[in-house]
């Protein structure tokens, strides 16, 4: 079981969630403490990766040494979205 952190500004992007959208993206977070690398997830870049919820995405990076996972934003898929994922952790 990998431990989950959340950085400020994905706590932030959650926070901003509601409803449905709320729900499947905490499922799917929660779900990356199991399973950090689940069907569908890209690798973007290093430790860096991505998974789809709806039109959501969540990118965060995985640490298997440390048993660690760090989701460092969700954001609506837009030609911003993994602008600067190195500056996210």
């Amino acid at each position: 079981m990998y431990r989950l952190e959340l950085t400020p500004r994905a706590q932030r992007d959650v926070d901003k969630l509601g409803g449905d959208d709320l729900e499947r993206v905490v499922a799917a977070i929660r779900g990356l403490g199991e399973k950090p690398r689940p069907r569908g997830a890209k690798k973007i870049r290093g430790p860096h990766y991505r998974i789809r919820v709806g039109d959501w995405r969540v990118i965060y990076s995985v640490f298997d040494k440390d048993q660690l996972v760090i989701v460092g934003k969700v954001a609506r898929r837009s030609k911003r979205t993994y602008k600067r994922v190195n500056e996210l952790l």
